[in-house]
């Protein structure tokens, strides 16, 4: 299991957090320097758990009507915005700067 410590410690990453199933945010550590804010990531978090269990409806159903499996259970959700990338991985995230994004390096250390 990830901490926020070995998470915020990776190259490129603005913040780390650590959220509930409900999208409540349960813990964080943004770098120094970080336009993000704690608000900002109790919003990312809901917009996790969110995306992650319309994600879910999508591959049961999806293998429910086709017999196809592989696509359930999802673990996590990965948002590519402008100039950041949110990547989480069941309750943990990690926000990127999308100029040094390591998808690899971040899936890796969330445990995926």
């Amino acid at each position: 299991m990830p901490s926020l410590e070995s998470l915020i410690a990776l190259d490129g990453v603005e913040a780390a957090f650590k959220f509930s199933l409900k999208g409540e945010l349960d813990g964080f550590k943004v770098k120094e320097d970080s336009e993000l804010t704690e608000s900002v990531l109790d919003l990312l978090s809901h917009l996790c758990v969110a995306n992650i269990s319309i994600a879910t409806m999508q591959a049961r159903g999806w293998e429910t009507m086709t017999g196809m499996k592989g696509f359930y259970p999802i673990k996590g959700f990965t948002l590519v915005g402008f100039a950041w990338t949110a990547i989480t991985n069941d309750d943990f995230g990690v926000v990127m700067l999308n100029e040094s994004v390591d998808y690899e390096a971040a899936y890796a250390a969330l445990g995926s």
